[in-house]
């Protein structure tokens, strides 16, 4: 006899935000402390590329786990994949919280990095982002404490949040497409009807959702094999999509803040408690704005977002390099962090903290969620599976990318870093407007029709309609029950596509 089962939508929302909470602890797990003198004792002042070895290890783990986490989950399932997942993730907080070297605190963060995976939306975007902001205060407040002590208690906190998923995990439902997909159709429908239904297996929502469910899996089963089903009848424009967007929300540089935040700061002339506690500041700003997103996202559109965001995180780049532009070169680095050798003060450290501020802000509203929700939307129906898989290598790819070679571009070119930067979020805006078509709120058949050879240019794409909307509408009109949904001569997924010149 199995464990009980809880359905509570609050409780299973609890279950996956300590998920991304945990990924979040592991993201901020060294902004606070590479600036300490505990940890640059420790490790003897790390400086370029041995420090980006550092901050890019958790990237290059979770470019295993984009490759791994597919087929695990699907042979065994969501629940024992997560399982199997935070076993690897104790294992990789012991051996940081262990570590006696460079290269043991490498294999640890590698560790951690195969638990990471994404299909991020707003929500599990805010819990990752409340999960750095914690974990950054965490450190922050470790360093008062003195020597190795310091950094192995902030390393070592990682324990908590998996253990407390470690516990939740059995009392979760398994996934309903999951169930689905081995031919256990009844087990998924009691659990779509008892997390949305009250067990109600004939609600409109509950029917729905069930049919896009075997929508999904009926156009699996018919797609061609291997990576064909990627590139034909105008696949690869979805398939580069898929990946240009998690490549271009690395290459905006915004994630130069969250891992390096401390460096540039430091730059910025700031030291000390005042430099963790500004740095600190940014995670908030991260959370507030966006938080405001989850509020308008759909109403604003995808490529109004990407476009606009882009261009605003370019603009702060070159504020940023050219204030730095004018600074002092300090030798031997400022406060003897040989990764940061320049320094401005005055007037020119306010500028480059506000613009900081805003490009986070900027990042939040627009590339940090909308990526994520481009990258699910863009893909067929029998690719999005895998499709996401390919999304989530892109994006973790160019993480590991960006973490290797800043600390060294920050000795090597020094403020020329930050126009680099803002050069490819306007390589990043021409793309998005050329060949981004809008999928805001459209039909998986609209999608189809604009991404087709012959469709229409992306830049005259609007926002369109919510295709789970029109099915629970439909079902509601026509009083269809799940049963339905089973009869022969029955096509799932039948919404109707929009008038052509709507699109």
């Amino acid at each position: 006899m199995g464990l009980p089962q809880i359905y509570n939508t609050y409780f299973v929302a609890f279950i996956a935000t300590v998920g991304g909470m945990l990924f979040g602890f592991d993201i901020s797990s060294m902004s606070a402390i590479i600036g300490t003198d505990q940890y640059l004792i420790y490790f003897d002042y790390p400086a370029g590329l041995q420090q980006g070895a550092i901050g890019s290890a958790l990237a290059a783990g979770s470019v295993v786990g984009s490759i791994i986490a597919g087929p695990i989950s699907n042979r065994f399932g969501r629940k024992l994949s997560l399982t199997f997942a935070c076993m690897w993730w104790l294992v990789g907080t012991a051996v940081q919280t262990a570590t006696n070297g460079f290269g043991m605190l490498i294999a640890g963060r590698l560790l951690n990095g195969v638990l990471r995976r994404g299909s991020l939306i707003i929500i599990q975007q805010l819990a990752i982002e409340w999960g750095i902001l914690i974990m950054y205060f965490i450190g922050y407040g470790c360093s008062f404490i003195a020597g190795p002590a310091s950094f192995r208690t902030a390393w070592g906190i990682q324990f908590v949040p998996c253990v407390l998923l470690l516990i939740g995990l059995p009392f979760i439902p398994e996934s309903p497409r999951w169930l689905a997909k081995v031919d256990r159709s009844d087990e998924a429908i009691k659990i779509l009807a008892s997390i949305h239904a009250h067990g109600d297996v004939n609600d409109a929502l509950v029917v729905a959702e069930w049919e896009e469910i075997i929508t999904v899996l009926e156009a699996e089963r018919n797609a061609l094999p291997g990576w064909r089903k990627f590139v034909y009848n105008g696949m690869w424009k979805r398939t580069l999509a898929g990946f240009t967007v998690q490549m271009w929300q690395q290459n905006s540089g915004a994630n130069v803040m969250t891992y390096y935040v401390v460096y540039i700061f430091q730059m910025a002339g700031l030291t000390g408690n005042i430099n963790l506690i500004s740095s600190g500041v940014q995670y908030a700003l991260f959370i507030v704005f966006t938080t405001v997103m989850f509020f308008y996202v759909d109403k604003t559109g995808r490529r109004t977002l990407l476009i606009g965001g882009a261009i605003g995180m370019a603009i702060c780049h070159f504020v940023v390099g050219g204030v730095l532009s004018a600074g002092a070169y300090v030798p031997g680095g400022v406060d003897k962090n040989p990764n940061v050798l320049i320094e401005v003060t005055g007037n020119l450290s306010n500028t480059v903290i506000a613009f900081c501020y805003l490009l986070i802000i900027i990042y939040a509203l627009t590339l940090a969620p909308v990526a994520w929700i481009y990258a699910a939307e863009v893909w067929s129906l029998e690719t999005r599976a895998a499709g996401m898989g390919i999304s989530a290598l892109g994006n973790w790819l160019f993480n590991f990318a960006l973490g290797l070679y800043i600390p060294p571009g920050f000795i090597n070119i020094t403020w020329k870093m930050f126009i680099v930067f803002g050069v490819m979020c306007l390589l990043g805006a021409i793309q998005f407007y050329l060949t981004y078509p809008e999928t805001c709120q459209k039909s998986l058949e609209e999608i189809e029709e604009m991404f087709a050879p012959g469709g229409p240019p992306a830049w005259k794409t609007k926002v369109g309609h919510s295709k789970l909307d029109v099915l629970i509408q439909e079902a509601r009109d026509k009083q269809r029950t799940v049963e339905d949904i089973f009869r022969p001569g029955h096509r799932a997924g039948s919404v109707g596509v929009e008038d052509p010149e709507k699109i």
